[in-house]
């Protein structure tokens, strides 16, 4: 990357500005005014526990998901690893492809503290990107985690060939479900319906970019998907589907899609366990 100024293997088409420098030294990146870690949240902990962070620099998580090993968001996974930082979380419908090339978006920039938020939203803010603060941490990460799931089953709604109807039904019940967990762990409903949620929602369940989606799509039509691919919303139904079960949460959908990336239901058989549930007021 530091000799081609691009990232050949995911971003061929959008060459570094001058302003970024590629460098192995993680001491190098310490000690600026702000730290994006963009690394897949299974491995985030590992990845900042080797960082030398000894001050306040806000640390700004740009992944999605819940950590298996304890059921925390990214945020949550920051402020265990290093105690002494400010977290926040970027977070919305956004593509690396897109944004990576300049095309407009707006995204939800998540921070308990406040004056912190302000901050760190006027100095990531860009002319092609939009952010929005919240100091609801919580709801942007239920948001940005649940949608991955849900997208997983709308891909596989489609792989299986049931329809845009079905997938259009899919992504509506999945958005209740992501409210009625999101109720339950401290979101607020606002932040559910904002970018974070119902945004990055409406994109990763209808487009052929998101890993997610693609996961789901393989899974409907019986294929092998490549497991070099990140996919955050598998490890997320896993997890989830977990603390719903300890909290009494009514997960069908969660279930059914941890249940299809540990391959222990089929497509057909997953359908037909929503399709019989008690009918019920919406």
């Amino acid at each position: 990357m530091a000799k081609l100024r691009c990232n050949r293997a995911y971003l061929p088409d959008a060459p570094f500005p001058e302003s970024l420098h590629v460098t192995q030294d993680l001491d190098a990146i310490m000690g600026g005014k702000t730290l994006l870690i963009a690394v897949p949240l299974q491995h985030m902990r590992a990845a900042v526990a080797a960082l030398n962070h000894n001050d306040r620099t806000p640390l700004v998580a740009c992944c999605k998901g819940i950590e298996l090993s304890t059921g925390l968001g990214p945020t949550g996974v920051l402020e265990a690893t290093v105690p002494n930082a400010t977290a926040a979380i970027l977070t919305g419908p956004s593509f690396a492809a897109d944004i990576a090339i300049g095309r407009p978006t707006a995204l939800t920039l998540a921070c308990k503290d406040a004056s912190v938020g302000a901050d760190l939203q006027s100095r990531l803010t860009t002319p092609t990107l939009r952010l929005y603060r919240t100091t609801d941490t919580i709801g942007a990460e239920m948001g940005g985690a649940l949608k991955n799931v849900m997208a997983i089953a709308c891909g596989a709604v489609i792989g299986a060939g049931l329809g845009d109807s079905a997938r259009a039904a899919t992504m509506t019940r999945g958005f209740a479900e992501m409210q009625r967990i999101g109720r339950i762990m401290g979101a607020r409903t606002d932040t559910l319906a904002g970018l974070s949620g119902l945004g990055d929602l409406a994109l990763t369940c209808t487009s052929d970019l998101s890993r997610n989606y693609r996961l789901g799509v393989s899974l409907g039509r019986g294929e092998v998907f490549d497991p070099k691919i990140t996919v955050e919303g598998a490890a997320t139904a896993q997890a989830m589907s977990g603390i719903a079960r300890q909290k009494g949460i009514d997960t069908p959908i969660t279930d059914i899609v941890c249940r299809l990336v540990e391959g222990s239901t089929t497509v057909k058989d997953a359908i037909d366990s929503l399709m019989t549930r008690p009918l019920k007021e919406e």
